[in-house]
């Protein structure tokens, strides 16, 4: 018999990894908007991203909407203990999204809305790293319910993985632009991609470091023989796409520097999952505690199975209509 709650934990999980690769990159941009030139080269870099945008936080509505919907408890029990950094990054979601909108019909005021794009990325990025770096450092749970204090969630942790998250979404970013400008832009895409892959393999090294001495349980998952032989592999693989994604920026590649640097940001995803599977609080909660009861997982599979392959169809379709370099003359 399948295991439903395994089921929704894979969706949840493919749900976040989406996000990650579709709405990294356009807040990379963001993050990187005030180090290009007024004009051509920031209408370019808003160009390239202005037909999948808005589209592309479908997935993280649809993961914290299954959260909620498939683990009641682990949601009940996340929300309060990451109230701040949360409602910190749906402002930063909504200021950056007026702010995208406006810098186009309000031409007078641009580098104002400019401004407020950059701001409005950094700190929803900033938030979303912060959020991740709470939640490995576990969550004070009593009973059923979130038992710690209101500033538990701020930490020289999760602020390293805030930082982290910060350089990792400006390397999509770097890289997305490579992918689909061309001229001087994209020179100086290809220079940023070069300098932030160095930053985000400090960023990676330093992360994975001080995850080993949160929770006894990261230090045995990820050194205990015999499965260190296991997990030895992620680091190594890391090894090698960082080998791949420099040789393709050398060879002077298009697409491939956005491609290795996704893996980078999966093999990333494979060592989260490595920790802390099979909870969803870490060290705390596994998905099993948290599932909702049987019949509603079935009732909401038969809905995620009609709609998850609906928006992946019009996600692909909007990505092939608008595939190609772009220019200055947008999508607004």
């Amino acid at each position: 018999m399948i295991d439903l709650t395994i089921v929704w934990a894979c969706i949840i999980a493919f749900a976040i990894v989406a996000y990650v690769v579709m709405d990294g990159f356009d807040l990379g941009i963001g993050i990187l908007f005030p180090f290009f030139q007024v004009g051509e080269d920031r209408d370019k870099a808003m160009n390239s991203i202005a037909p999948v945008w808005d589209g592309n936080e479908t997935w993280l509505v649809m993961g914290v909407g299954g959260l909620l919907a498939a683990f009641p408890l682990a949601y009940a029990i996340i929300l309060p203990a990451l109230y701040a950094p949360m409602i910190a990054m749906l402002l930063g979601l909504v200021f950056r999204g007026v702010a995208f909108e406006f810098r186009w019909r309000d031409p007078s005021h641009r580098p104002f809305w400019d401004g407020a794009f950059t701001l409005g990325s950094i700190v929803a990025t900033f938030a979303q790293g912060i959020a991740l770096g709470a939640l490995l450092q576990g969550i004070t749970v009593q009973g059923r319910a979130y038992a710690g204090g209101w500033w538990e969630w701020l930490s020289p942790f999760s602020i390293l993985t805030g930082f982290g998250l910060l350089v990792g979404y400006s390397l999509l970013g770097a890289c997305w632009l490579n992918w689909k400008t061309d001229g001087g832009l994209q020179r100086q895409a290809v220079t940023y991609a070069g300098r932030l892959g160095i930053g985000l393999l400090i960023m990676i090294g330093a992360i994975s470091a001080a995850t080993l001495t949160l929770e006894p349980q990261y230090h045995a998952r990820w050194l205990s023989f015999p499965d260190v032989i296991a997990t030895a592999q992620v680091p190594l693989a890391t090894i090698v796409v960082t080998w791949l994604f420099y040789r393709s920026l050398r060879l002077k590649k298009d697409v491939q520097p956005f491609l290795w640097a996704l893996s980078l940001f999966g093999l990333c995803l494979v060592g989260l999952a490595v920790s802390i599977w099979p909870n969803v609080i870490p060290a705390r909660v596994s998905i099993w505690e948290a599932a909702a009861p049987h019949r509603s997982q079935v009732f909401m599979l038969v809905g995620a199975s009609i709609m998850i392959p609906i928006i992946l169809a019009y996600t692909a379709w909007s990505y092939w209509v608008f595939r190609g370099k772009v220019g200055t003359e947008g999508y607004h």
